[in-house]
């Protein structure tokens, strides 16, 4: 049975999680980043706050890390892994290549512990409500241990097969919704021109194909001319680079999304890094929305 968890890394998507197990009286919880302000909300909600990753595994059942970059998962969890107990769990949450995927379960099962990938969908509401989506790689028989954990922060748990598998299906989720609203700015950019009014737009789209998850979240804060940070164009950058790097290294063709990642490269130069995905609409339209007339 799980009991205690260590949570390395509570960012936008890893705070959320910590909050929510910290909450749960089935959970002991300790947590560390580098930001105080975040281990003190989760402190304050009941977890124990430790000054480095090694000191919060020591004594896990269930380490999870949600961390930036695939260098950085390996950094930590190579440096923390000899610090947990034999027989614990590693869960990564992080949004990862399929290779380190591969090199992580490796290198976490020659230690005598488990590892299974779990790259998480939507965003940070969805991680602060204990409702997302989770994408889960690995041995099946972890699956009946881990179900409280997958109750207590997620809504839906999907078994992809081994962890490659998981994150390869996250890198490509993402490029699909990021491609799509690249693709969704230039639309709305377009119908602009003409003099289709935003609720014009919004309420046609809705009634077509062309209506996705990316237009239901984003294009209200794109009409808004709202670029606060949610999920940064950096991020996606990261993340498209990765599921086009994988297609090369598979070789499968993937121009579409390879279009979609060279925007958000754009956006990114433009210095839009650090502002929200939706941010990609200032490669189409300079202006930037929201500062133009649009009719009703």
């Amino acid at each position: 049975m799980i009991k205690n968890i260590a949570v390395i890394g509570l960012g936008r998507m890893g705070g959320g999680i910590a909050r929510n197990l910290a909450e749960d009286p089935r959970f002991s919880v300790t947590v560390f980043a580098r930001t105080e302000e975040t281990v003190a909300k989760c402190v304050a909600l009941g977890a124990e706050g430790a000054a480095s990753a090694e000191e919060a595994v020591v004594g896990a059942d269930l380490v999870i890390t949600s961390l930036p970059t695939p260098e950085v998962v390996l950094d930590v969890i190579g440096s923390a892994l000899g610090s947990s107990p034999e027989g614990s769990i590693w869960m990564d949450t992080s949004t990862i290549d399929p290779c380190t995927a591969q090199d992580l379960e490796a290198l976490v099962q020659t230690s005598g512990r488990s590892f299974i990938a779990c790259p998480l969908g939507k965003g940070p509401a969805q991680a602060e409500a204990g409702e997302l989506p989770l994408f889960v790689g690995g041995d099946k028989a972890l699956l009946q241990p881990m179900a409280p954990v997958f109750e207590c922060i997620g809504e839906n748990a999907h078994y992809l097969g081994d962890p490659a598998a998981a994150c390869m299906f996250k890198v490509a989720s993402n490029m699909i919704g990021m491609t799509n609203l690249a693709v969704l700015a230039e639309g709305y950019t377009l119908c602009a021109t003409a003099g289709v009014s935003d609720a014009a737009f919004e309420a046609a789209l809705r009634d077509t194909g062309a209506w996705s998850y990316q237009a239901a979240l984003r294009l209200p804060w794109m009409m808004q001319g709202d670029f606060e940070n949610r999920f940064a164009i950096d991020l996606a950058v990261k993340d498209v680079r990765l599921a086009v790097d994988a297609a090369a290294r598979r070789s499968v063709p993937a121009p579409v999304g390879a279009a979609g990642l060279m925007q958000l490269v754009s956006a990114s130069v433009a210095g839009c890094g650090s502002e929200d995905v939706n941010a990609v609409l200032k490669v189409v339209d300079p202006a930037a929305i929201g500062q133009r007339p649009r009719g009703n």
